[in-house]
Parts: structure tokens; C-alpha cells; sequence
């Protein structure tokens, strides 16, 4: 008899986030570490040092340069753990850290086909300027295996934020399903309302009859409630607003997360075609909501 040793997933897959000296960095690592106290799984903290790869001739290190930046990096995980230990104060989560060569990017990449999210500051120590997505979080957010959330300046770790509910977009797709399920979740460990909102005129076609509006509704929320069926059943303890709106997602979304602890959306919608990476709607949230963000690939 043959035994069976394909390799087995992770029971309980850990959330790594990337750090780089940066504020917002920090800032990503307290939220981190919170939401991995909440799912009771492990956290992952990691740096690279990876020198820049530039144009030929490309700048050789020295032995003390790569000496400064082995300490560098170990001083920035250090910086790190310790945020993350003073944020939990005892909620007994497992953390290690990781100092690697390799570009943040891809590493971070492939950590994420064996993770349950990856977390990441909206920009790093090289942006320019306020609101800028950094090169790193668009990146991730484009070609990870897993859910990404990206830190801005707020991360909804104060008291007050705390109140606010979770907001998700949901537009009746497989990401949409994904992301509805997991902001569902986040909301009850976060012990908060959702808001649900399925904005439509954005997949109607350019070419809309000015009657008939109530028939397309009408259909409209009808899909709304075959997409919300079944969570009440589930997480009787989240609180459900449910909107259905005739507008422009992003605008909409925008104006909501004002109100919003986390806005969770699909990768892409139903404008998105085949192995679009990011739809137009997330990406625009990435650039233009202050609260964190997460972005959910469907299967």
C-alpha cells in the first residue's frame, strides 16, 4: 500500500506583513498583528535588503555595506516585533521575523500562495508624495495568491474607528462571492456591522433606455439578494445594511468608506475579462480610500 505524501495545506495559515522602516510600514504591522489576534493564527513580519538592481554599471557592495544592511534590517524587524507585542499586550500570538535578500516583491509573492493575507503600508520610505500607492503595494496586490490589505495613514486600530463597520462591494462575480465572504468574517471577529453595497449602473452598457429603470432594478436586487442568501444563517451576530445604488462604484464606495472601519472588494468585476489581475473599481480604492483595504482574488 502506498502511502500518500502530497504535501498538506496549512490548517492555520499565518498573515505576513512587509516592512521597511517606513511609518506607514508600522502603522501596517499594529493592524497585522490586531486582525492575527483576532483569527488566532500566527504573524510573520519581514524585510529585504535587497540592493536596488539598476542599469549597468550596477554598484558592487562592500563588505560593510551588506554588514550595515544586515543590521539595518534586523534593527527594522526588531522595530517591528515590538509594535506588534506592544498592540497585542498578551493576546498570546505567535510571531516571527524574517530578514531575506531576495526582492521584496516576488518573495512576497510566493510567501503568499501559502498565507491567509498579506499586509502592506500603501507606500514605502521611496514615495514622493502623500496618496501615492507605493510600487510594492500595487505590485502585491496584483499578483498575489492570497488576500492583500493595504495600510494607509489610518489603521482603524482607535477606539472610534473601531465603531465603524465594514464595507465590501459585492457585484455577483466569483471575487465578489470571495470578498463578501471574507468581510463577513472579518466583521464578526471584529464584533461590527457590514455594509453591503451593489452599485449597478456601471455594468448596464453605455447605452442605457431612459425608461425601464425599474425592471433593470428590479433585477438588480434580485441578484443582490441571491448574493446576500445564507449570511444571516451563518453570522447571525453581524449587523446587515444592505445598499443597492444607480451609480459609479468608485464613487460610491469612496464616499462610504468616509464611515468604514475596512473596505474589503473583489480583485475585478463583472467589467473584468479573463485573467485581469485588477479591475479598474479596486484599483481606483487602493488610490483614493483612507481606511485599510483589502483586495480578494476569487478562486
Amino acid at each position: 500500500m502506498t502511502e500518500n505524501t502530497a504535501p498538506q495545506a496549512n490548517p492555520n495559515p499565518a498573515i505576513v506583513v512587509a516592512v521597511d522602516g517606513s511609518a506607514v510600514a508600522y502603522q501596517a504591522v499594529a493592524w497585522a498583528a490586531l486582525d492575527a489576534a483576532r483569527h488566532g493564527c500566527p504573524l510573520r513580519i519581514v524585510t529585504s535588503i535587497c540592493a536596488p538592481v539598476g542599469p549597468p554599471p550596477t554598484a558592487v557592495l562592500s563588505a560593510s555595506d551588506i554588514a550595515w544592511l544586515e543590521s539595518e534590517g534586523e534593527r527594522i524587524v526588531g522595530e517591528a516585533t515590538r509594535i506588534a507585542s506592544e498592540t497585542l499586550t498578551g493576546e498570546g500570538v505567535a510571531m516571527s521575523s524574517e530578514v531575506t535578500t531576495e526582492p521584496i516583491i516576488s518573495h512576497l509573492i510566493e510567501l503568499s500562495r501559502h498565507a491567509r493575507m498579506v499586509v502592506l503600508g500603501s507606500r514605502g520610505l521611496g514615495a514622493l508624495r502623500r496618496g501615492l500607492l507605493g510600487s510594492v503595494a500595487s505590485a502585491v496586490t496584483h499578483h498575489a495568491n492570497c488576500p492583500v490589505a493595504v495600510i494607509h495613514t489610518t489603521a482603524a486600530a482607535d477606539p472610534v474607528s473601531a465603531r465603524q463597520p465594514v464595507l465590501v462591494g459585492v457585484d455577483g462575480t466569483s471575487n465578489s462571492v470571495a470578498a463578501l465572504e471574507l468581510a463577513f468574517e472579518e466583521a464578526s471577529l471584529r464584533k461590527t456591522g457590514l455594509t453591503a453595497v451593489h452599485a449597478w449602473s456601471d455594468v448596464s452598457g453605455p447605452y442605457m433606455p431612459m425608461s425601464g429603470w425599474e425592471t433593470v432594478e428590479e433585477q438588480e436586487d434580485a441578484t443582490f439578494g441571491e448574493e446576500m442568501a445564507g449570511y444571516a444563517e451563518r453570522y447571525p451576530d453581524v449587523a446587515v445594511r444592505r445598499i443597492l445604488v444607480k451609480d459609479r462604484p468608485v464613487r460610491f464606495l469612496v464616499d462610504e468608506a468616509e464611515h468604514a472601519q475596512l473596505v474589503v472588494v473583489g480583485s475585478h468585476g463583472r467589467g473584468g475579462f479573463t485573467g485581469m489581475l485588477l479591475g479598474s473599481t479596486s484599483n481606483a480604492l487602493l488610490h483614493s480610500v483612507d481606511c485599510p483595504i483589502i483586495v480578494v482574488r476569487g478562486e
